[in-house]
C-alpha cells in the first residue's frame, strides 16, 4: 500500500507531505527576506528600495507568508487524518513523527512571523509618537502624522484580514474533515445494509430506495464542501 493511502482529491500522504515541505521552504525563505529587509531598513525609502521586484512591499510579503502558514496547517490536519488510517504500526509511527515535525516547524515559523509583526507595529507606534512630538513643536508636521496613521491603519486591517482568513481556513478544514468521515461511515453502513438485504432477499425497490438516499446524502456533503470553498475564496478575494 502506498504510504498513507488516498487523501482528499486523490493525493497520497507522501504527495501531501512533499507539498507541505515545499510550502515550508517558501514560507521560511519569505520570513528570511522579511528579516533582511527589517535589518537593512533605516527609513521607509530604504525599505522600499530593498524590496524584491516580485513583492510590492513588506506588508504583502508578510501576508504571503501568513497564507503559506495557513495552508501548511490545513495540510497538516489532512495528514493527521491520513496517518491514523495506516494499518502497519511501524509506518504509522513514522508518519506520525513526520507530521508532528512539520507541525512544530510551522508553529516556529508562525511564532517568528508574529514577532516580526510585533516589531513592525512597535516601529510604527514609535514613528507615530515622534510625529506627534514634531507636530507639537511645529504645526507643519500634521501631514506626516496623517501618513503614519494611514499606514498603521492599513497594517492593522491587513492583520485583521489575515486572522479572519486563518479562522475561515481552520473552519473549512474542520468541516471538510467531518464530511469525509461521515461519507466513509455512510459507505460502510450502506455496504453492511446491502449485504443484509441481499441475505434476506428483499426486493429491488428497497435497494433502489437506499441507493437514492445515499445519492442525496452525497450531494448534501458536496454542497457543504462547495459552500465552504466559496467562503474561503471570498475571503481571499476580499483581501486582495
Amino acid at each position: 500500500m502506498e504510504a498513507g493511502g488516498i487523501g482528499g482529491g486523490g493525493a497520497t500522504l507522501s504527495e501531501i507531505y512533499q507539498s507541505t515541505r515545499r510550502l515550508l521552504l517558501r514560507a521560511r525563505d519569505g520570513l528570511e527576506r522579511l528579516e533582511r529587509l527589517e535589518s537593512t531598513s533605516s527609513s521607509s525609502s530604504s525599505y522600499a528600495s530593498s524590496s524584491s521586484p516580485s513583492v510590492a512591499d513588506p506588508a504583502e510579503l508578510s501576508l504571503a507568508v501568513k497564507r503559506d502558514i495557513t495552508q501548511i496547517r490545513s495540510l497538516c490536519a489532512e495528514m493527521d487524518r491520513l496517518w491514523r488510517s495506516i494499518p502497519v504500526r511501524g509506518q504509522r509511527d513514522l508518519w506520525k513523527r513526520k507530521v508532528e515535525q512539520v507541525a512544530e516547524e510551522v508553529d516556529s515559523l508562525k511564532e517568528s512571523l508574529d514577532k516580526h509583526s510585533f516589531r513592525q507595529q512597535k516601529r510604527m507606534q514609535e514613528a507615530k509618537e515622534r510625529a506627534e512630538l514634531l507636530e507639537r513643536a511645529n504645526g507643519e508636521s500634521a501631514h506626516v502624522l496623517r501618513i503614519f496613521d494611514e499606514e498603521a491603519q492599513a497594517m492593522q486591517a491587513a492583520r485583521n484580514s489575515s486572522m479572519m482568513l486563518e479562522e475561515a481556513y481552520a473552519t473549512g478544514v474542520a468541516v471538510l474533515s467531518k464530511y469525509a468521515e461521515q461519507r466513509d461511515r455512510l459507505k460502510r453502513a450502506q455496504r453492511k445494509a446491502l449485504d443484509i438485504l441481499n441475505t434476506v432477499g428483499l426486493s429491488n425497490a428497497v435497494l433502489k430506495l437506499i441507493e437514492r438516499r445515499h445519492r442525496v446524502d452525497k450531494w448534501i456533503a458536496y454542497t457543504g464542501m462547495v459552500i465552504t470553498i466559496l467562503v474561503v475564496c471570498a475571503f481571499v478575494w476580499w483581501m486582495h
